[in-house]
This record gives C-alpha cells, structure tokens and sequence, in this order.
C-alpha cells in the first residue's frame, strides 16, 4: 500500500524546486542583514566554503542544507527587499515624493577645454576601466576611482556629471512710475518665495555611504578572520594535541590558504588584475638558478668606524628588530594594468609603478646606509617603484641627503596603494589577536601565510595561482625602504646606526627607546635576540678617528 502523502511533504518538495535567488542576491541579503558567512553555514549546517561557493556562484545549494538555506533568504527577502521592489521603504518614499508639476530640462554641461579632449580612460589588458584612489574629475571635478593614462582623476568614457551652474541673481524690478507712494512694499522680484535651491552635482555621496562601506568591510575582515581561525582549530584538534604535527600542517597549507584570503579580498573588489601578464624579459629568471634583473637594494651596511674587534670595545650597541617587515611592507603602490614602456621620466607619476632603469648619485654619507644598498658594481639597474620613490624623497628639498637618479627607462602601468589592503588588514588583525591571547599556532600560521605569499608571488613551483614577479619585487623593495626610514629616525633622534641588515635588523648605539617604542605591534620594534647576543646587546670600539 502507498504511504499516504502528507501536506507538508508537498510542501517541502515545492520548496526544494523552487529556484533559489541569483548568486549576487543571495550576498547581497546576507550583507543586509550584517550576518557572516560562519553565522549563516552553522544555521543552514554547512561548512563556511560551502556558503562562500554559494554567493560567487561556484555551486547551487543541494540538500540538505538547501532547504534551510532557501527558508534563510526568503525570510531575509522579506526584512531587506532589493532597492525599487515592492516593499521597499525608500522606493515607496520616492514614489511618494514624484513632483505632479514638470520640472525643467537639466543644464547642458559646461564645454571641456581643449587642453582636457585627448585624455583617455586607464584600462586594463581585458578592456575594462582601472580603478584607484578616489579624486576630482579634472573635467567636470566631481569625485571619481577611474583616473586617465597619465594617472589623474578621470571619469571612465568621459561619462562626466553635469557641474550644477551658478544661479545669477536677478536684478531688483523697479516699480511702475503710476504706482502710489503709499501702496505696500512687495518682496523683491530677485528673492522669490518659491525659488528652488541649487541642486548638489553629486547628490548620492552624502555622509552615510562611508558608514556603510566601513560596516561591510567589517563585516568582510570578520569573515577573513573566521577562516583564518577555523584553518588553526582544523589543524590543532587533528593534530590532538600535537603542536609539532599542527605547526607543520599549517605551515604546508599556508600558501593555499592564503590564495583563498587573497581571493575572498577581490571578489567584490572594484577592479580586476591578471594574475599572469606578459612582462618583459627583465622579469624573467634567465636559468633556474639565476634571479632576474630586478634589484631590491638590499643593506649590508656596517658602519666604517666601528669594530668588535677594536682594542677598546666600549659602545655599548642593540639590535632591534622589526616586527613584521613583509606585511606591513605589502602597503605599497603596485601595478594593476599592463605594464608599459617608456622612455626618460615619462613612465614615472604619483599613480604609476612598476620597474625603472636608473643611474642612482653618489652616496656621500658613510654615517648611514646607502638607499640603494650594497652592490659590487657601479652604474645603472633595474629597480623597484618602492626604491625609486625613496630615492626621489630623499633627493628632494625635504631631505637633500643625494642627487636625483637619473632615469632611462621604464615598465610601468597604473596603480594603486591600496591592493593588498584588505588581505594585509586581516593578516594583522589576526596576529594582534594571536599576541593577545599568546596563541602560538595562529601567530606562527599567520606569519606563514603572508611571508610566503610574497615570496612566492614570482616564479614559484609552491605557488601556481599567480605570477607576480614584479609584485614580489615591489613587496620586498618597500620592506627594505621602511627599514632605511627607521635608520634615518635613529639618526635623527641621536643614536648611530651601527648595521642595517636585510628587511628588519638594526643595530644602533645609545638608548633605542627614546627614538621608538618598545613593542609587538608593526608599528614598534622589539629587541633582536640570537645565539651570539641573547641579550640583544654587544660591545663595539672604534677604529680611526672622526674625519
């Protein structure tokens, strides 16, 4: 005998063929809402990749987390209806607000100049616009991410808004020669009752527009953090107790991991990048064995008047150590488009990286470390847009510590700052939490994750997602520059630099923390303890005298 069909299995099964929302709704309920992916996959009982390839679209919600899920969104459709649906508070308040009288036609744009006509939008090699750090339009100076080639504020396809015209005021009407003294003043013909105010060019950027932003892009980081978390309780509780066993785990899965954060950060980015460009032969490794052209300026500096060989060792010296060189150093200008040849000064700008041929000046301060590092050759190289701009800063009126490089050639493309910064944001986020809670596992997981992300971001068999050697370069070019800011802030604040090695050693004479603080933050610097100076002190003499 057939099993009598209840109503509510019918039910269930009409749920279950109902077509779930699109993709980009399903995100877009969840965001609404302010809940995170872990929230919503421990609801619906699935796993928070499970809920990730559900919004990117990467795969459909199949039972039994579908029916829960779909029950989810239908009730969060409900509290957050799309923009202009039915049900919409702010659709029905436009509605609401139509104006019966017709209004007047908009005011043509003002003409461009003739200096602004032959701008073109920046575009990556698929077409697309490039978008940056927002700025004035230098048409129409309304507020905009696309920039032109030449790196300035540019709206993508000239696609310009209007600048609202200046209302001239109009002339006060004399009244006619036959009216009586004595007839009541009436209002000024220029100041009428009902004259509408002028209309703001950019009525959509009111004030609340960054309180959004900064609460999705909380709730974005909490959700990097959760999987940066659920990776370090996978590994520990199968390790079972095993530290040994769940330190190497993370370790081999750092790099994958750290991919899938680097992907999380871009897909709702507003520009896309090629994971594999054409670059230019200089990028390339001639054999296995033998780097590429591209030189880091890395120090070897130690400074000519010391010596712990000398026969009076008396200064006393510490060795400081820089927190996290590389991820604070992924805060640096990176190529997005294809890079682009030029020649002279023509590829260098404010917006623009990339790699440069140059001649750097004479270095004529033996005291401190030379910006361009230790090399055994004179004349010119290929360096990093990281080290060219400190050369160009230190060149400068500011500084005037050398002479300006001379340029000969250039790889570059436009650019932006900001890159890195939500991956570089999770990362110290989640290593704050681990110094705070003396969680070993996550601080070392962590410091896995974005040192071998850049060095592996070039030509690595460890890593086959992307091939960024001019990103790697960069990287590790901007860790060396910071280090020589904090060598020229001990010089500065009286101490002498004694050595400056690599991306985060230096050693200097006199009290360090009058100059910096003592700490585990990327902001501080910490004492640099090994096997020869366990205390991070050491004695040094000089050598000849002062010249």
């Amino acid at each position: 005998m057939n099993e009598k069909v209840s109503v509510e299995s019918l039910l269930e099964e009409a749920r279950l063929a109902k077509a779930m929302p699109p993709p980009a709704e399903r995100l877009r309920l969840r965001e609404a809402a302010g809940l995170t992916r872990s929230q919503v996959a421990e609801a619906v009982g699935v796993a928070r990749g499970t809920v990730l390839a559900w919004e990117a679209g990467k795969s459909d919600p199949t039972p039994p987390g579908r029916l829960p899920y779909l029950r989810l969104l239908e009730g969060l459709a409900q509290l957050h209806p799309a923009p202009g649906a039915p049900g919409d508070p702010v659709a029905e308040l436009l509605a609401a607000a139509q104006p019966s009288a017709p209004q007047p036609p908009a005011p043509a744009p003002a003409p461009i100049p003739a200096a602004l006509t032959g701008l073109e939008t920046l575009r990556g090699p698929d077409g697309r616009a490039i978008e940056g750090d927002p700025g004035p339009c230098v048409r129409c100076g309304v507020e905009t991410t696309y920039q032109s080639t030449d790196g300035r504020p540019l709206h993508s396809g000239a696609m310009c808004q209007p600048t609202a015209p200046a209302v001239p005021p109009t002339p006060p009407t004399s009244a006619p020669a036959s009216a009586p003294a004595s007839a009541p003043a009436s209002a000024p013909a220029s100041a009428p009752a009902s004259a509408p105010a002028p209309v703001s060019p950019v009525p959509a950027r009111v004030p609340t527009r960054p309180q959004r932003r900064s609460k999705s892009a909380e709730r974005a980081q909490e959700d990097l953090l959760g999987m940066i978390r659920d990776a370090v309780r996978e590994e520990a509780e199968r390790a079972g107790g095993d530290e040994e066993a769940a330190v190497a785990a993370l370790e081999k899965r750092a790099v994958p991991d750290v991919m899938d954060l680097f992907a999380e950060t871009r897909s709702s980015a507003r520009y896309e990048y090629t994971a594999y460009p054409t670059l230019p032969d200089i990028l390339h490794k001639p054999t296995k064995k033998r780097p590429d052209e591209i030189w880091e300026a890395r120090p070897r500096f130690r400074h000519p008047d010391y010596s712990m060989r000398a026969a009076r060792a008396d200064v006393r010296v510490t060795a400081l150590d820089t927190n996290a060189a590389y991820l604070s150093s992924m805060k640096c200008w990176l190529p997005i488009g294809r890079l682009e040849h030029t020649t002279g000064a023509d590829g260098v700008g404010p917006k623009r990286s990339g790699v440069h041929l140059i001649t750097p000046a004479q270095w004529a301060h033996p005291h401190l470390p030379d910006p361009i590092g230790d090399r055994d050759e004179p004349g010119a190289l290929w360096v990093t847009d990281a080290t060219l701009r400190l050369l160009l800063r230190l060149s400068g009126p500011k500084y005037g510590l050398t002479g300006a490089p001379e340029i000969h050639e250039s790889w570059t493309s436009g650019a932006t700052e900001n890159f890195l910064d939500a991956l570089r944001k999770a990362l110290a986020a989640a290593r704050d939490e681990a110094l705070a809670t003396q969680d070993v596992l996550l601080e070392m997981y962590v410091k896995s994750m974005y040192s071998k992300f850049v060095s592996t971001m070039g030509e690595s068999d460890t890593n086959r997602k992307i091939y960024r050697p001019d990103w790697m370069h960069i990287v590790r070019a901007q860790a060396h520059a910071n280090l020589w800011g904090k060598a020229l802030k001990a010089h500065q604040g009286g101490l002498e630099v004694i050595a400056m090695l690599g991306t985060d050693e230096l050693h200097v004479t006199g009290d360090p923390w009058a100059v910096f603080t003592e700490g585990r933050a990327l902001s501080q610097m910490k004492v640099k303890y090994s096997d020869a100076k366990a205390s991070g002190e050491y004695l040094v003499g000089k050598v000849r005298a002062d010249g």
